[in-house]
């Protein structure tokens, strides 16, 4: 088989980070075997539980299903395509598409962390907040309000998945940019803002 001989995308990391499509219910053992071979891999998991009538039990199952994160210099890209499962590295044009280290480094905090996370329709505008305290101390995402439960949407803009994790009212604030300008839509703050803002203090006196 040949396999494109495609240029390294623009990145300020010496080793970006790749995102692999795999074959399904594959991504466990993939992720085993790039890491036997010396490459850093990144599988997020969440813990969904699934009942029958007689018994109940905690699965883990990947965030992105079909889809395995790895960091690797360019020249092993044959290392990579050639391990069993994996169907290819995903490209932008002629390049491989490189994952942003923020966005990585935000699904990697909330996996890590104690709070509930799991897969979320994918978002790309809304109301944008930053969580103020906590481990997700500084972490960005999109608002989500269910009731009195707060979700903050984090998106792989690459793969157009996203996940949720529940946050708490007090703990995230409107993000705001230098010029005044809404970060999500490029309004103006307080319209675009009011949203947000009405939606925390509500949650806060529930």
């Amino acid at each position: 088989m040949q396999y494109p001989q495609l240029s390294p995308a623009p990145n300020d990391e010496r080793f970006p980070w790749w995102a692999l499509y795999t074959r399904h219910q594959h991504e466990k053992s993939i992720a085993d075997a790039l890491s036997a071979k010396g490459f850093e891999v990144f599988l997020p998991v969440y813990d969904s539980v699934r009942k029958w009538k007689d018994r109940r039990k905690v699965l883990s199952l990947p965030l992105f299903p079909c889809y395995v994160f790895v960091r690797g210099a360019i020249n092993r890209r044959l290392q990579i395509v050639s391990t069993p499962g994996i169907h290819m590295i995903l490209t932008r044009g002629e390049r491989f598409a490189s994952i942003p280290e923020m966005e990585i480094e935000a699904i990697r905090r909330t996996v890590e962390g104690n709070f509930r996370v799991e897969p979320h329709p994918f978002l790309k505008c809304g109301d944008r907040v930053r969580v103020t305290r906590g481990s997700l101390q500084g972490i960005e995402g999109i608002l989500v309000r269910k009731k009195n439960i707060f979700r903050l949407v984090l998106s792989v803009e690459m793969l157009a998945q996203s996940v949720g994790v529940e946050v708490d009212a007090a703990d995230i604030e409107p993000v705001r940019t230098p010029n005044g300008l809404s970060a999500a839509t490029g309004g103006f703050v307080p319209a675009a803002s009011a949203t947000v803002e009405s939606a925390l203090a509500m949650g806060s006196a529930i």
